[in-house]
């Protein structure tokens, strides 16, 4: 019984240690591309969220547009919520979505 007790004690222990270690991962980086982009005369706001999901706002209409977004190298993939597509390219730090020219906010 003693020998069956220490065996608990150490497998619980253990657990207890990996689930202290697991505690401290750091998380991963968000994308580079994440943040607010905007248009040149500040009409159109498009803020790429963490979460893979994207709103745009357009001339103060606040979530006048939303969805998802992927990335694949430079390119975006925009898929809203009202179920069209759209893409994206970044360019020298400059966002290239459909007929619009975005820079990130500053």
């Amino acid at each position: 019984m003693f020998r069956s007790t220490l065996h608990l004690l150490g497998l619980f222990t253990t657990l207890l240690a990996c689930a202290a270690s697991s505690g401290g991962r750091s998380t991963p980086a968000p994308h580079p591309y994440v943040g607010m982009w905007v248009t040149a005369d500040g009409r159109i706001r498009q803020e790429l969220l963490a979460t893979g999901r994207y709103e745009e706002e357009r001339d103060g209409r606040k979530r006048a547009y939303t969805g998802r977004y992927t990335v694949t190298g430079t390119h975006l993939d925009y898929y809203d919520d009202l179920g069209f597509t759209a893409t994206g390219d970044v360019r020298d730090g400059v966002l290239y979505h459909e007929h619009l020219v975005l820079h990130r906010e500053s």
